[in-house]
């Protein structure tokens, strides 16, 4: 061999190497889990006060300066439907510009298949996110987050030349990011980025500890950030002390469970309903969201309760005015809820549903507790959020700590009775089609295929 030739092939052979991804140390997973954390807390802080500064200036200083204008023909409920029509076309107009950002069940195919998300959708979701939030749609800022910070950690993948195994856990290192800063929990959060991938448990083990990095870090940068406390933010100590549980209190949680699986059966039923109706006319995008905000600001005209993603509104308008409130007027925020979240879906908003679910079990879970006073009112109102968010979800796990922190409460056996009774009477009834099992790789992390052959 030429000494030409000795050269050449070192340098193929370097550019092959350099070619090849590159698997990470555990330590260096760690790290770069923990980068991750740190920027998907910011891009949370960041997005939270335009956010909140969007929703003060239509729905506060906006509302008063224009019906301060206006008095005699543009009363309040007036002003509500038509910001959430705007902004339905404004949402139309956004998807027709800048295209589909994708949503939920996109995210999590593309987390089985790729192992990463596409950055280039996040500009898309960025601002359809948030005109579709800032209209009043019953939808949060958790799945454009995960869809940002997820991306973000794709991209991190790319640059780094990472494996697909790597580059899977820098993925959901964002995902969990995005949710402990908007859960407030930075284990709750990135368990259900695990759990939500698919319909029977948790199968990415080798991304738990990263992503639980990831989320303590951005939990922490998120609350430093926006100066926001540390704990549950639902007050249910208006309700009385709750009582020493029993097992009287088991049995409750578990057809508490039952009732909750029932409500997600039939919120799915209404959404595939609505679903069936508008087939026709799915791809004109601008029509279904002007529909959509439409249908939003008229619901809330007759159940003001059900505008925006209910985050605040669990406590502000159900369990702080729980006393003014009826069997029947609770039971129909429920329904008007589930058509509300449909609406919204189905006109092409950008969000996540997971607040907009707890809020319709909020309000089942006192009408319960109202009808059955023997039941304790938060043991009704807990089990009844976390069994018809896992019947839409598949999430037990992360559901139920999520509740428990959100809560600050200690019944975190009772709920995690509602949310495995939920889970399995809903185990074969799905909303997000792309869930399932991790494909064709064995608890190894190998391929199956291969280790048959090798055998």
């Amino acid at each position: 061999m030429t000494i030409a030739s000795e050269e050449f092939s070192s340098i193929s052979a370097a550019e092959e190497a350099s070619a090849s991804p590159q698997q990470l140390t555990y330590v260096r997973t760690l790290f770069y889990a923990a980068i991750v954390g740190a920027a998907g807390g910011l891009v949370a802080t960041i997005y939270y006060f335009v956010l909140e500064q969007l929703l003060e200036v239509v729905w506060d200083s906006g509302r008063e300066f224009i019906v301060g204008w206006f008095p005699v023909w543009l009363p309040h409920w007036h002003y509500t439907w038509i910001v959430a029509t705007i902004g339905g076309l404004g949402v139309g107009l956004c998807l027709h510009f800048l295209g589909l950002p994708g949503e939920m069940a996109i995210v999590i195919d593309q987390v089985h298949d790729a192992g990463r998300l596409e950055p280039k959708l996040s500009p898309g979701m960025i601002a359809t996110s948030l005109v579709s939030i800032t209209a009043g749609g019953s939808l949060g800022p958790e799945a454009p987050l995960v869809q940002i910070n997820g991306s973000l950690g794709s991209w991190l993948a790319e640059k780094l030349n990472l494996s697909l195994e790597n580059m899977r856990v820098m993925t959901f290192c964002g995902m969990g990011a995005a949710l402990a800063a908007f859960f407030g929990d930075p284990i709750g959060g990135p368990m259900f980025a695990l759990e939500i991938p698919h319909r029977r448990g948790l199968e990415y083990y080798e991304a738990i500890i990263p992503a639980m990095v990831a989320g303590i870090c951005s939990f922490g940068v998120f609350r430093m950030g926006t100066g926001l406390d540390v704990g549950g933010i639902y007050n249910f100590g208006r309700f009385g002390v709750l009582p020493t549980l029993s097992w009287l209190n088991l049995l409750e949680g578990a057809a508490l469970g039952l009732v909750g699986a029932l409500a997600g059966i039939l919120f799915i039923g209404i959404f595939r309903l609505i679903n069936w109706m508008i087939h026709r006319i799915e791809h004109r995008h601008i029509l279904l969201a002007l529909m959509g905000g439409l249908g939003i600001g008229w619901i809330a005209v007759l159940y003001p309760a059900t505008l925006f993603f209910s985050e605040q509104q669990i406590e502000t308008e159900l369990l702080a005015q729980s006393a003014s409130l009826g069997v029947t007027m609770l039971l129909g925020i429920c329904l008007t809820k589930m058509i509300a979240i449909c609406f919204t879906i189905h006109g092409g908003f950008r969000g996540g549903f997971i607040f907009p679910l707890f809020f319709t079990g909020a309000s089942l879970g006192l009408a319960i507790s109202f009808g059955i006073p023997a039941i304790h009112p938060t043991i009704a109102v807990l089990c009844c959020m976390a069994a018809i968010n896992v019947a839409i979800t598949k999430t037990p796990i992360s559901t139920t700590i999520i509740l428990t922190v959100l809560s600050d409460t200690t019944i975190l056996p009772v709920v995690a009775i509602a949310s495995f009774t939920s889970f399995l009477l809903t185990s074969n009834i799905g909303l997000l089609k792309t869930q399932r099992a991790r494909a064709t790789e064995s608890l190894s992390g190998l391929d199956t295929t291969d280790v048959e052959v090798a055998a």
